[in-house]
């Protein structure tokens, strides 16, 4: 696979990553964790070398899963978590909101670095926000953690441009990480523009609109109830059935191609910019072969101007995440 260098940190990774978040159940029952550390091996051995967790995922379980699955091959590949939770780092459990005070984030790191089996984080990024806390100090406490060796790069999750540019002043930022698809494409408004013009790759998540662009949803499916889609906004079956005029756009260039849509969704993405690496998760190997695939799509300027003239014209309906989860984001 292709390789990618995120921004002007010098972190080369694969020019798609792996996100692992759904391994441990957020799209609904859980996996078998052996056949989840089998679909991350195979991953590596098809040549994605950046792989995304967070403490919050299980809370912990994810970063376990993570850590056991990619110590023997620890050095080849790069690992991303996450800090800024209010999790009581014992027991697991959610107190509600963020917490980036500088002590919570080196205690966060300490026990990431354990659940991970590892001596060192690759890319720590501040998961949200935290209005209580000043970035300076937050980038500040990373800086730390950097020079004693624990961490390797910055990186920064939904965040403000403005955030971002003060949080970019005290300790240089290697990624931002936000959504960014063809079925949310904000991104291009102010965020991508200040990370071109700041030197700082971004990590888009939900590549796939959490599987919408994949055409294997329409109004009619029915989401498990511990599936986080059923209570998004978007994914409500009046909002589907309309969103679905999205889908059409990309099945008829995906036709075109002799392509899927998945592939057409990711292949618009890597695309946009050279800096940009897609962290698309799965939890099944004919889907990660397939978003693998995407790295070899050859779609020309004619391609990319009929999708994006197409889908331009299309008002996506919904909102991306229940509302109590956006207050979160953008700060």
């Amino acid at each position: 696979m292709k390789k990618r260098i995120l921004g002007k940190s010098g972190l080369e990774v694969s020019a798609l990553g792996l996100g692992c978040m759904g391994m441990t159940g957020v799209y609904g029952p859980g996996t078998d964790r052996k056949d989840m550390i089998r679909l991350i091996l195979d991953a590596y051995e098809r040549g994605i070398t950046m792989f995304d967790t967070a403490e919050s995922y299980g809370p912990f379980l994810n970063e376990e899963l993570v850590g056991e699955a990619l110590q023997p091959i620890r050095d080849q590949v790069v690992i991303a978590t996450k800090f800024g939770f209010d999790i009581d780092l014992a027991t697991g459990t959610r107190k509600g909101g963020t917490n980036s005070r500088p002590e919570h984030i080196k205690a966060v790191a300490d026990a990431a670095l354990k659940r991970l089996r590892t001596d060192r984080i690759d890319l720590f990024y501040q998961h949200r926000v935290d209005p209580a806390v000043p970035i300076e100090d937050v980038a500040g406490a990373v800086k730390e953690l950097i020079d004693a060796g624990k961490v390797k790069h910055f990186g920064m999750s939904e965040a403000s441009v403005k955030t971002i540019r003060r949080a970019h002043a005290v300790q240089p930022l290697a990624a931002v990480q936000s959504e960014y698809s063809l079925f949310w494409r904000e991104p291009e408004l102010e965020l991508l523009p200040a990370l071109e013009e700041l030197g700082i790759g971004f990590v888009p998540f939900s590549p796939l609109g959490a599987g919408f662009l994949t055409g294997s949803i329409n109004e009619h499916t029915k989401f498990d109830a511990g599936d986080f889609r059923a209570h998004v906004p978007r994914f409500a079956p009046d909002a589907i059935k309309a969103n679905l005029a999205l889908v059409d756009i990309v099945k008829t260039v995906a036709l075109k191609k002799g392509i899927t849509p998945a592939q057409v969704a990711l292949g618009w993405l890597l695309a946009r910019k050279e800096w940009i690496v897609p962290i698309p998760g799965t939890t099944r190997l004919h889907r990660l072969e397939e978003n693998i695939e995407a790295t070899q799509v050859a779609l020309d300027a004619g391609d990319i101007k009929e999708i994006d003239e197409a889908t331009g014209a299309i008002q996506i309906q919904g909102a991306r995440l229940p509302e109590s989860v956006l207050k979160m984001a953008g700060l």
